[in-house]
């Protein structure tokens, strides 16, 4: 039977994720119980939410083990089974582990169809991040035409669909991202009527005044920390706001305050709303269809970084957690 090479949680980060919260193992692969499946992964998906999960902290996931392999959600091959639901050959997407092949019992997983669109696509523009997107805008922000929607991470694997769905509803779309080729690209390809360079313009009340004069209608929040709080304090009259996370704190020592005159929420009648996509699965057809027909009616464009070799998934990991990223991040495994 083949080794599988793994990558497990060696220490909780403490602060920034170095080097040494990783380690890289080489496994036997066991044999096959009854009901179980091995799979021969192919891409693993990257995302902000791994960082909490590396924490010991009570959240709606639970945390990573110690001395255990990270996981993450994963397309792959079935090269072997014992489970009557899948055959060898099928191509699945779930949460596998961050190694070459995962021994799994099959429970979560999907089959895909290889042909209807490269493999990556199904974890980025066709998977989770775009189905957060999707989510968060239609049921929480609600854009419509004559409003103006904000996208922090504009250019992120949730925040360049967020952006172009909400610019599809009719509504001025106004994004930051931490680049002048991210911004770019969010105006010249995605559709965005601004974006701002976070990481230069540091004033961030300023420059959303001046691009967002009438004040914002809707936020899809990706980043949180002092973005969020300049946001806040420009929302307008019933504004919404879908809070799907807050990547400028995860790595904070300590918890970070909220917005200053918090009544502000009572004054301006405003909704925040914090979800977890995988409280939706019901919707994911609906997702699908709307979301599919976007790309390839040519309405949705993406983004991707793809990271060759399962090694490196760490060190891209911690640069996603810095935003050096480009769109959806995903590792190509080499198996």
């Amino acid at each position: 039977m083949t080794d599988a090479l793994q990558i497990v949680l060696a220490k909780r980060p403490v602060g920034d994720v170095n080097g040494d919260c990783f380690r890289q193992e080489t496994v036997a692969i066991p044999a096959l119980a009854e009901g179980q499946i091995l799979v021969r992964q192919r891409f693993l998906s990257l995302d902000p939410y791994m960082r909490p999960r590396m924490s010991e902290l009570h959240s709606y996931t639970p945390p990573f083990e110690v001395g255990k392999p990270l996981t993450g959600g994963s397309v792959g091959e079935v090269v072997d089974s014992r489970n009557d639901r899948f055959a060898k050959g099928d191509t699945v997407i779930g949460m596998l582990n961050w190694a070459t092949h995962t021994v799994h019992d099959g429970k979560g997983l999907r089959k895909i169809d290889p042909a209807v669109a490269p493999l990556p696509a199904h974890l980025g523009v066709l998977g989770m991040p775009s189905f957060t997107a999707w989510y968060g805008m239609k049921h929480i922000c609600k854009p419509k035409a004559g409003e103006t929607a904000f996208v922090s991470a504009a250019t992120g694997a949730v925040g360049q669909v967020a952006g172009q769905l909400a610019r599809l509803a009719g509504a001025k779309v106004v994004g930051c991202a931490g680049g002048e080729d991210k911004c770019v690209w969010a105006v010249r390809e995605a559709g965005y009527d601004a974006c701002f360079n976070h990481r230069t313009e540091r004033d961030y009340g300023a420059v959303l005044d001046r691009l967002c004069p009438q004040g914002i209608d809707a936020d899809f929040e990706n980043v949180g920390g002092p973005i969020f709080h300049a946001v806040f304090a420009r929302l307008n009259n019933f504004g919404r706001v879908a809070f799907c996370g807050a990547i400028s704190e995860y790595q904070d020592k300590e918890p970070m305050a909220g917005p200053p005159k918090m009544f502000t929420i009572v004054q301006r009648r405003l909704t925040l709303q914090g979800f977890i996509i995988s409280d939706h699965t019901a919707l994911m057809g609906e997702f699908v269809n709307e979301v599919g027909g976007l790309l390839k009616a040519g309405r949705l464009k993406s983004r991707e970084t793809i990271v060759e070799g399962l090694a490196r998934a760490p060190q891209a990991f911690m640069g996603l957690l810095k935003g050096e990223n480009f769109g959806k991040l995903v590792v190509k495994i080499d198996a």
